[in-house]
Protein backbone atom coordinates (compact mmCIF):
# COMPACT_ATOMS: atom_id res chain seq x y z
CA UNK A 1 0.00 0.00 0.00
CA UNK A 2 1.07 3.50 -1.05
CA UNK A 3 1.68 5.74 1.75
CA UNK A 4 -0.32 9.03 1.08
CA UNK A 5 1.39 12.54 1.94
CA UNK A 6 0.01 14.27 4.98
CA UNK A 7 -2.29 16.99 4.55
CA UNK A 8 -5.35 18.45 5.96
CA UNK A 9 -8.00 17.23 3.71
CA UNK A 10 -12.33 16.71 3.95
CA UNK A 11 -14.66 18.45 6.11
CA UNK A 12 -16.36 17.63 9.50
CA UNK A 13 -19.04 19.36 11.63
CA UNK A 14 -18.64 20.52 15.28
CA UNK A 15 -19.97 21.73 18.13
CA UNK A 16 -17.89 24.66 20.08
CA UNK A 17 -18.37 24.22 24.11
CA UNK A 18 -19.62 27.05 25.66
CA UNK A 19 -15.91 28.06 26.56
CA UNK A 20 -15.20 28.23 23.01
CA UNK A 21 -13.33 25.53 22.60
CA UNK A 22 -12.89 23.07 18.98
CA UNK A 23 -12.08 19.78 18.74
CA UNK A 24 -9.33 19.07 16.24
CA UNK A 25 -10.29 16.05 14.04
CA UNK A 26 -8.05 13.38 14.54
CA UNK A 27 -7.11 13.15 10.85
CA UNK A 28 -6.05 16.81 11.02
CA UNK A 29 -4.05 16.33 14.73
CA UNK A 30 -2.31 13.15 12.88
CA UNK A 31 -1.16 15.74 10.17
CA UNK A 32 -0.10 18.03 13.08
CA UNK A 33 1.87 15.19 14.70
CA UNK A 34 3.74 13.71 11.79
CA UNK A 35 4.49 16.96 9.76
CA UNK A 36 4.40 19.84 12.19
CA UNK A 37 4.02 20.38 16.07
CA UNK A 38 0.60 20.59 17.77
CA UNK A 39 0.55 24.35 17.77
CA UNK A 40 -1.51 26.51 15.06
CA UNK A 41 -2.20 30.41 14.59
CA UNK A 42 -5.70 30.88 13.50
CA UNK A 43 -6.43 34.25 12.00
CA UNK A 44 -10.04 35.96 10.56
CA UNK A 45 -9.90 35.75 6.71
CA UNK A 46 -12.83 36.98 4.73
CA UNK A 47 -15.61 34.89 5.80
CA UNK A 48 -13.75 32.15 8.04
CA UNK A 49 -11.40 31.71 10.08
CA UNK A 50 -7.93 30.13 8.57
CA UNK A 51 -5.66 28.00 11.43
CA UNK A 52 -2.12 27.45 9.76
CA UNK A 53 0.75 24.89 11.22
CA UNK A 54 3.34 27.63 12.54
CA UNK A 55 5.71 26.63 9.41
CA UNK A 56 3.17 27.40 6.81
CA UNK A 57 2.15 30.63 8.80
CA UNK A 58 5.64 31.42 9.17
CA UNK A 59 6.29 31.51 5.20
CA UNK A 60 3.05 33.16 5.03
CA UNK A 61 4.34 35.69 6.26
CA UNK A 62 7.88 35.73 4.19
CA UNK A 63 5.70 36.42 1.66
CA UNK A 64 3.54 39.00 2.90
CA UNK A 65 7.28 40.96 4.23
CA UNK A 66 8.87 40.05 1.01
CA UNK A 67 6.64 40.42 -1.65
CA UNK A 68 3.60 42.24 -0.26
CA UNK A 69 4.88 45.88 -0.39
CA UNK A 70 4.74 45.69 -4.16
CA UNK A 71 1.15 44.86 -4.19
CA UNK A 72 -1.38 47.46 -3.94
CA UNK A 73 -4.03 47.71 -0.77
CA UNK A 74 -1.65 44.80 0.95
CA UNK A 75 -1.49 47.30 3.88
CA UNK A 76 -5.12 47.13 3.98
CA UNK A 77 -5.06 42.94 4.26
CA UNK A 78 -1.85 42.75 6.68
CA UNK A 79 -3.51 44.79 9.23
CA UNK A 80 -6.68 43.20 9.23
CA UNK A 81 -5.39 39.49 9.20
CA UNK A 82 -2.19 40.04 11.51
CA UNK A 83 -4.44 42.19 13.78
CA UNK A 84 -5.91 38.34 14.54
CA UNK A 85 -3.33 36.33 14.62
CA UNK A 86 -4.01 34.17 17.29
CA UNK A 87 -1.52 31.13 18.68
CA UNK A 88 -3.81 28.16 19.37
CA UNK A 89 -1.89 25.03 21.16
CA UNK A 90 -4.24 21.86 21.32
CA UNK A 91 -4.90 20.94 24.51
CA UNK A 92 -4.93 17.12 26.30
CA UNK A 93 -8.21 16.50 24.74
CA UNK A 94 -7.09 17.69 21.35
CA UNK A 95 -8.77 21.02 21.18
CA UNK A 96 -7.77 24.83 20.81
CA UNK A 97 -9.65 27.91 22.23
CA UNK A 98 -11.57 29.96 19.47
CA UNK A 99 -10.73 33.37 21.04
CA UNK A 100 -13.98 35.49 21.73
CA UNK A 101 -13.12 38.40 19.44
CA UNK A 102 -12.05 35.75 16.45
CA UNK A 103 -15.85 34.34 16.88
CA UNK A 104 -17.14 37.35 16.61
CA UNK A 105 -16.42 39.01 14.15
CA UNK A 106 -17.35 36.07 11.58
CA UNK A 107 -20.83 35.74 13.37
CA UNK A 108 -18.97 31.96 14.72
CA UNK A 109 -21.24 30.92 17.57
CA UNK A 110 -21.57 27.24 18.25
CA UNK A 111 -22.18 24.96 14.77
CA UNK A 112 -18.72 25.00 12.91
CA UNK A 113 -17.49 23.43 9.54
CA UNK A 114 -13.80 22.45 9.00
CA UNK A 115 -12.29 22.43 6.01
CA UNK A 116 -9.35 20.88 5.31
CA UNK A 117 -7.16 23.14 2.50
CA UNK A 118 -3.94 20.83 2.06
CA UNK A 119 -1.63 22.95 4.08
CA UNK A 120 -4.20 24.66 6.50
CA UNK A 121 -7.50 24.37 7.25
CA UNK A 122 -10.61 26.94 7.51
CA UNK A 123 -13.10 27.17 10.98
CA UNK A 124 -16.31 28.19 9.48
CA UNK A 125 -19.70 29.27 10.90
CA UNK A 126 -22.01 26.24 9.43
CA UNK A 127 -24.91 28.74 8.01
CA UNK A 128 -21.96 30.91 6.15
CA UNK A 129 -20.49 27.52 4.90
CA UNK A 130 -23.67 26.40 3.67
CA UNK A 131 -24.35 29.62 1.86
CA UNK A 132 -20.42 29.17 0.24
CA UNK A 133 -21.27 25.43 -0.64
CA UNK A 134 -24.19 26.25 -2.40
CA UNK A 135 -22.71 29.44 -4.37
CA UNK A 136 -20.05 27.22 -5.37
CA UNK A 137 -21.91 24.80 -6.63
CA UNK A 138 -24.20 27.21 -8.58
CA UNK A 139 -20.97 28.46 -10.05
CA UNK A 140 -18.59 25.45 -10.68
CA UNK A 141 -18.07 26.27 -14.33
CA UNK A 142 -15.98 29.17 -12.94
CA UNK A 143 -13.43 26.83 -12.31
CA UNK A 144 -13.17 25.29 -16.07
CA UNK A 145 -10.52 27.58 -17.53
CA UNK A 146 -8.17 27.04 -14.03
CA UNK A 147 -8.67 23.17 -14.08
CA UNK A 148 -7.94 22.97 -17.59
CA UNK A 149 -4.77 24.85 -17.37
CA UNK A 150 -4.06 22.35 -14.68
CA UNK A 151 -4.27 19.47 -16.49
CA UNK A 152 -7.31 18.33 -14.61
CA UNK A 153 -10.10 19.13 -16.55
Amino acid sequence: MRNTVQRFRSRSEHTLDPKGRLNIPARFRDVLRERYSENLIVTNWKNCLRAYPVPEWEALEEKLLNEGKTQANMGKFVRYVIAGVTECPLDKQGRILLPPTLRADLGIDKDVVLVGMLEHFEIWDKAAWDEEARHTRETFEEFNNGLSALGIF
